[in-house]
């Protein structure tokens, strides 16, 4: 694990504990014939993946809100993911506001009023984003993993961080909404062991920064990825990386970026990618860097 997270979150073990004794933000129970009437019978796919499918919903009053269906949990672990991902506060963790049993097990989720971050930079008919507007989002994921890797007990196991998981709300507030907790072997208390989460969390401590890493990378070029990145990951290792850097920027930022800055995420970008195996620099570290860019950056 970093040296850096290592210290805090022994520095914090004690505040945690405490914490499982705040009450849980209130969620309701939803029935199944509401969700599936709001999510149109399942299909407004937001994106799938092993362990769920995250569906746009529309409910009677107007609301827009992400749902997701947990596949491969059986009640009692899915009651205890319901408890764990109610504690989560975090400006941009997607809050949980109910869930449902029985047909399927459904998890319901805030708000999402300009949908995800990959439907933004596909939709030649929005808006884009300004180059401020993208160092947000990138900053805002990046406080959110913080968060994630110091703050939350037991700890989160699984984390997916791309165009199609980061939700906008309606002030264009990047929201992570694919975070899970029980993925590793559960004790008899129904918390993952302590010892095996942490291992868990040092072998992916890479991964999430790898993932963050693409994320600038779809910010900067505008171009959403697979999931793994792969067309974007080959451009920036390729020989002829910096030859080709001009081409790569987003046309729809314009005139709204510092070319240097620009630069300098890109390297930081191709360092994180880098990093997979064996990180060269903490997730605070790059949250400081994005939120100082941030600060100085003007509409």
């Amino acid at each position: 694990m970093d040296p850096w997270i290592h210290r805090f979150r022994h520095r914090l073990l004690a505040w945690f504990y405490r914490s499982r004794s705040v009450p849980i933000l209130y969620v309701r129970r939803f029935s199944y014939t509401e969700i599936k009437r709001a999510t149109g019978g399942f299909n407004r796919v937001v994106y799938t993946n092993p362990r769920s499918a995250a569906y746009n919903a529309k409910f009677q009053d107007g609301r827009v809100t992400l749902v997701k269906e947990m596949r491969a949990l059986n009640d009692n672990v899915f009651n205890t993911e319901v408890q764990l991902l109610g504690r989560l506060h975090h400006r941009h963790l997607l809050t949980l506001r109910g869930f449902s049993t029985g047909h399927k097990r459904l998890l319901v989720f805030d708000e999402i009023g300009n949908g995800s971050l990959r439907d933004l930079l596909n939709d030649p008919l929005r808006t884009p984003l300004n180059w401020r507007m993208r160092l947000q989002i990138a900053a805002g994921v990046a406080a959110a993993l913080e968060y994630l890797l110091l703050f939350t007990d037991p700890p989160m196991c699984h984390v997916s961080i791309s165009s199609s998981t980061i939700m906008l709300d309606e002030n264009f507030t990047a929201k992570i909404s694919d975070v899970g907790f029980l993925c590793s072997p559960i004790n008899n208390v129904g918390y993952p062991d302590a010892t095996k989460s942490d291992d868990f969390m040092d072998q992916k401590c890479g991964n999430i920064i790898y993932q963050l890493g693409v994320l600038i990378l779809e910010l900067i070029t505008g171009q959403s990825s697979d999931g793994t990145g792969a067309d974007l990951i080959k451009w920036i290792q390729g020989a002829n990386f910096a030859r080709s850097m001009n081409k790569m920027i987003d046309p729809d930022l314009g005139n709204s970026f510092d070319y240097k800055d620009v630069r300098n995420l890109l390297s930081i970008a191709k360092l994180c990618i880098k990093s997979r195996e064996k990180p060269r620099f903490s997730i605070p570290q790059i949250f400081r860097y994005l939120q100082s860019k941030v600060d100085v950056t003007s509409y």
